[in-house]
């Protein structure tokens, strides 16, 4: 692995990717491939650049261009994808475009420059609501919204590579991931940004919706343990063993940002809000030595923490997103879900 392209590798968990694996001795150099858009921040990789760091901003849609980068190097880990729940009820057509096309440009580059190894990146969220029970990798994949379809049928087509042409392709489908620098629409950020401003946060029926809660630093090192040892052809969960509903983390946030459950409003439950996601992960601990580090609460407060003192990294995106963002005119969103 001298030589890694990775592609959205300027976003929340491709840029803390970045990071650890410049890291590796045995790296030689690492291309990042982002089209910057409104999650992705040059600023994330900060104290990454380096004479071992190149930054091509460009799309995975540019055949052309992945084509030029992907042989230029031995192996790939792809990030980039469109991937906030809400934005895919209005604009499906960008998810399946840049999620599922965008995967198969990459693929097809691989499968002609012979790359070492592809890991295409995922979510628990293929798997749909699980009221019961967890999934393993094996199991049937049920996704419910747009971006968790587009997502699904992306995880098919890198897979398709490896069956039809033997392309080394392993995915990793991790739970929820939070830690510093994660654009603020996902919960924890949006939660933690709003109460530091004293402003209100919405809950979404009772709050009951679960979800298991992964540091990004944790879905990092099983995602570098899957570069390096992975079977090709193999899918590979990666969980952090912290279940929680939303109101119970909701609770965490409160304590953390000094405000009370005054500052929670109770709205009605959206149309397709999953109301649980589960899965195993002992595959990837029992074959490739996985086992996530970061305590949830501590990991939690530092995370709380970095937003306190980094308010200058999210003011701006929170005016800008308010701004920007589009209205969803389903009948039954009356306010998005950031889970």
């Amino acid at each position: 692995m001298d030589k890694l392209l990775v592609t959205g590798g300027a976003g929340f968990i491709g840029s803390h990717f970045v990071k650890r694996i410049l890291r590796a001795e045995d790296i030689g150099h690492v291309t990042v491939l982002d089209a910057l858009t409104y999650a992705g921040r040059i600023e994330n990789l900060g104290e990454a650049f380096s004479p071992k760091l190149t930054f091509v901003h460009g799309n995975i849609l540019d055949a052309d261009l992945v084509d030029t980068l992907v042989r230029e190097h031995t192996a790939v880990v792809h990030f980039a994808a469109e991937s906030h729940v809400d934005r895919s009820f209005y604009a499906a057509d960008v998810f399946l475009s840049t999620n599922v096309l965008g995967t198969q440009a990459l693929a097809d580059a691989a499968l002609r420059h012979g790359i070492s190894k592809f890991v295409h990146v995922s979510t628990d969220e293929v798997y749909g609501p699980l009221p019961h029970g967890s999934a393993t990798e094996a199991y049937p994949l049920r996704p419910t919204v747009p971006y968790a379809a587009s997502k699904a049928a992306s995880d098919l087509v890198a897979l398709s590579y490896f069956h039809t042409y033997g392309v080394p392709v392993c995915v990793t489908r991790s739970s929820n991931n939070y830690g510093p620098h994660q654009y603020p629409e996902k919960i924890i950020p949006l939660f933690a940004t709003r109460l530091l401003r004293g402003e209100q946060v919405t809950l979404h029926g009772r709050g009951q919706h679960v979800r298991n809660w992964l540091h990004v630093e944790d879905n990092c090192a099983g995602i570098e343990l899957v570069l390096r040892g992975g079977a090709p052809g193999e899918v590979y969960n990666i969980g952090g063993g912290t279940d929680l509903t939303s109101k119970e983390l909701t609770g965490e946030l409160l304590r953390l940002c000094g405000a009370d459950w005054d500052s929670v409003t109770y709205v009605p439950d959206r149309h397709a809000n999953d109301i649980r996601y589960s899965m195993v992960w002992d595959k990837i601990a029992g074959q490739l030595g996985y086992k996530p580090q970061r305590d949830f609460r501590e990991a939690l407060s530092d995370t709380v923490e970095w937003y306190r003192r980094n308010r200058d990294r999210w003011a701006p995106l929170t005016r800008d997103s308010a701004a920007t963002r589009p209205r969803i005119t389903l009948d039954t969103a009356r306010e998005p879900q950031h889970v």
